[in-house]
């Protein structure tokens, strides 16, 4: 076959140059880079040369792509060690700072540092409320001069959470560290200070609550929405029409080229000069370009951006291309020049609901609610998978909310919002009448939607299943949106129950499963038998500020696959260990709650020495404090212990040496654990060197932060579990612990060994992080 006719830029290529991607940021650790190198020339060759296998050579190529990329970003980011470093900084802020409680935070781009290691890059910071008073009102494209304490992009590790080292490595940081001391250098300048700008003006002309809608719509500006907000977009399953998608580039584009063939269409003189086609694609591409700059050039955008530049440019060059190519070349552009962008769910998204659509909608037109109905239908079932996947939740009330959120928003709202901006540059009085149009008819509908959020039709959550069960998942999603009388579509119900409703790999009758939760410097344990669940403490919060329970706590959980706590026990009312408690309570019912006597914690009864009960075989018996013991805060932790047919696992709170010597003198037997949550997070107060010989532990735990103020766990509380024979584990080096204590012996892991990735911070600072293994 001739080179020259085969087709280059393909929908299997790009599927194939995806596929080399993925498969290279799956590994373990970045590949070193002349493989790289080697794997892109090969690749190229491979393409060009060998027509029939094309897809071949592109997967190679993105294998390389993805590797250069990979080894350049982690290159930029700060080492591991040390654990923080100072620095005074000069540059800009690049991006809109997000006001949250109790601090700014905000993306720079530093131009001059007193750390090499940080000029020219790009650093995510927070400048905090203290003593010193309140982070000043910043502004996108300021130049400040800033004192800072920077660290490597760090982040926490559980089942289900967040992972803020991916989101950092996907874009390029360098670190992330907080402000001290600063001085604006420089006003606002550029694009991101004239959003900035405009938001503060779209603010100003349109009433709270509906001016964040507003400015969320014209501008990408979500800094306004609130949790309550968030919560009801995702209820909802409208989280896609808040902040600017491709719809609304597209849009806007197409206006531009509408009003440029209606200037052809009245001046036809202008006929002679360019043809109207070819004026309508500048015109669409151009004022495409225009709002993806307004929004900052998010992903969805620039996906969009790229397929109307495709069309553009095969009108130019007086072409025809189908839609399916259209998506294909803007998949290649998008991957060829960041196939990082992968690691982001809007990747994703955007370019598997375009797929859907294009595939499913008839090429004839039909009545345009039909259409809608059935956009909406194919989007709901072909996402569906990738949402669970991605988001571990699908919304049960998204189709009813989209039927009436899609037009009323994106051909209402989103029109008037846009308008509004360019509006304003000519007659501020007009563009604001126009924003509080959008925000009048914004608020038509919001009631219903917020309504809608609190109905048993909202979010549903789903446990953490297999990484492979979104296969028969999709084949299920290609079965039902088969063209009508495809037999057996009812039998592809069967291929979505692995994703759907996975297993919650509960333990046995008589095992008992133990995770330590990654929550920084504070301590919450998930306790699973095979019938019931048990929430030892809950992480820390900070008023206002970073909560465990909602961040780490909750995550788990649901990854977990429980909907309801059996029973939840504070070991004492420090705020490292009961922070969390609000927001579990508010997320996850629970039958019962205990805490210490004294303790202050609202609707607990007491944990004392000697009440025991029984679930599934396994006996939870607490052994501290005693009745009528005085509430002394770390030494009131109740102390947990829990035996299985396989072993006993022992809880110890906060408690000091003085509670471990009586502990130990009162009954040795009952300290006898094979796994031990060390006390006070590894403390030299704690871990007497009786207590520790007493338990004859295998496997020792300490939950503490990464690079902790109190230096925990003391390194020769360390050297002690070890010497007394325990393997040692800690929740800042492994992330989330797990063990299981059943037939065959203790199964044991951490979660950056079991999901191991090429960006680990904790992997590339330390050779021991993550192990994995069972003893017998």
């Amino acid at each position: 076959m001739n080179a020259a006719r085969t087709p280059l830029l393909t929908p299997t290529i790009a599927v194939a140059l995806l596929a080399g991607v993925c498969a290279c940021l799956s590994l373990p650790r970045a590949p070193h880079v002349a493989m790289c190198i080697v794997a892109v020339l090969t690749g190229v060759t491979l393409t060009m040369r060998w027509t029939c296998r094309r897809w071949v050579g592109a997967f190679v190529v993105g294998f390389g792509l993805a590797g250069l990329h990979a080894v350049y970003s982690l290159s930029l980011q700060l080492p591991p060690e040390p654990a923080q470093q100072e620095a005074t900084i000069t540059g800009r802020i690049v991006d809109l700072p997000r006001r949250e409680p109790r601090r700014v935070a905000f993306v720079f781009d530093v131009d001059g540092s007193t750390l090499p290691a940080v000029t020219d890059r790009a650093l995510r910071l927070s400048w905090y409320d203290g003593r010193g008073g309140d982070a000043p009102a910043l502004r996108a494209g300021e130049r400040w001069r800033l004192t800072v304490r920077l660290r490597a992009p760090r982040g926490l590790r559980n089942p289900g959470g967040a992972d803020g080292e991916m989101h950092a490595f996907a874009d390029r940081l360098a670190a992330t560290g907080y402000v001290r001391a600063g001085a604006r250098l420089d006003t606002a300048s550029g694009l991101q200070g004239w959003r900035d700008a405009v938001s503060t003006r779209i603010g100003s002309a349109v009433a709270n609550p509906s001016s964040r809608f507003v400015r969320a719509l014209a501008l990408g500006d979500t800094r306004g929405l609130t949790d309550t907000d968030w919560t009801t977009l995702r209820a909802d399953g409208l989280t896609h029409l808040v902040a600017i998608s491709g719809f609304h580039v597209g849009m806007v584009g197409s206006v531009c080229a509408l009003l440029m063939r209606l200037v052809w269409w009245l001046v036809p003189g202008f006929g002679r000069r360019m043809p109207a086609r070819h004026a309508t694609a500048i015109a669409g591409l151009a004022g495409a370009i225009a709002y993806a700059a307004a929004s900052g050039f998010s992903l969805p955008t620039v996906r969009t951006l790229l397929m109307i530049a495709v069309v553009a440019a095969a009108q130019l060059s007086r072409r025809a291309i189908g839609m399916a190519q259209v998506l294909a070349v803007a998949a290649i552009a998008m991957l060829v020049v960041d196939p990082l962008s992968v690691l982001s769910a809007g990747f994703w998204l955007s370019f598997a609901g375009v797929a859907w659509l294009l595939w499913c909608m008839p090429r004839s037109g039909t009545s345009a609610v039909r259409e809608l109905a059935k956009a909406q239908a194919v989007a709901t079932v072909g996402l569906l998978p990738l949402t669970v996947v991605l988001f571990g939740q699908a919304s049960l009330a998204g189709p009813v909310a989209n039927l009436l959120a899609v037009p009323l928003w994106s051909l209402v709202v989103a029109p008037l919002s846009v308008a509004g901006v360019a509006l304003e540059a000519i007659h501020p009085a007009l563009g604001a009448l126009v924003w509080r149009l959008a925000a009048w008819a914004f608020d038509l509908a919001w009631p219903l939607f917020d309504r809608l959020a609190h109905t048993p039709l909202s979010l549903w959550y789903v446990p953490e299943p297999s990484p492979l069960a979104i296969i028969p998942a999709l084949m299920a999603a290609a079965w039902w949106l088969m063209p009508r009388g495809t037999p057996g579509k009812a039998l592809a119900f069967v291929l979505w129950l692995p994703l759907l409703w996975p297993g919650r790999h509960a333990p046995a009758d008589g095992d008992v499963e133990a995770t330590a939760i990654d929550v920084g410097q504070g301590l919450s344990v998930l306790v699973r038998t095979r019938s019931h669940a048990l929430l030892y403490d809950m992480g820390p919060a900070v008023p206002d500020g970073f909560d465990a329970g909602e961040r780490a706590v909750i995550p788990v959980l649901r990854a977990r696959g429980v909907s309801r706590l059996d029973r939840m026990l504070v070991s004492h009312a420090d705020m490292d260990h009961v922070g969390g408690l609000v927001a579990v309570r508010r997320e996850m019912p629970a039958t019962d709650l205990q805490a210490p006597d004294g303790s202050g914690v609202d609707g607990s009864r007491p944990c004392i020495a000697g009440q025991e009960w029984t679930w599934d075989g396994v006996r939870f018996v607490l052994l501290h404090p005693p009745p009528q013991f005085p509430y002394l805060a770390n030494d009131s932790s109740c102390v947990l212990r829990i035996e299985s047919r396989h072993g006993v696992v022992l809880l110890t709170g906060d408690i000091s040496s003085l509670v471990e010597t009586r502990l130990v003198a009162a009954d040795p037997a009952a300290v006898r654990a094979d796994v031990v949550f060390v006390a006070h997070h590894g403390s030299r107060h704690s871990s007497d060197d009786a207590f520790v010989r007493a338990t004859g532990a295998r496997e020792a735990v300490f939950s503490t932060g990464h690079a902790n103020r109190f230096h925990h766990p003391a390194d020769e509380v360390v050297d002690r579990w070890r010497a007394a024979g325990a393997h040692t584990w800690n929740t800042a080096d492994e992330g989330a612990v797990t063990f299981r204590l059943q037939a065959g012996g203790i199964d044991a892991s951490g979660q950056r060994s079991r999901h191991s990735r090429l960006w680990d911070a904790a992997r590339r600072g330390s050779t021991d992080a993550g192990l994995s293994y069972r003893r017998n």
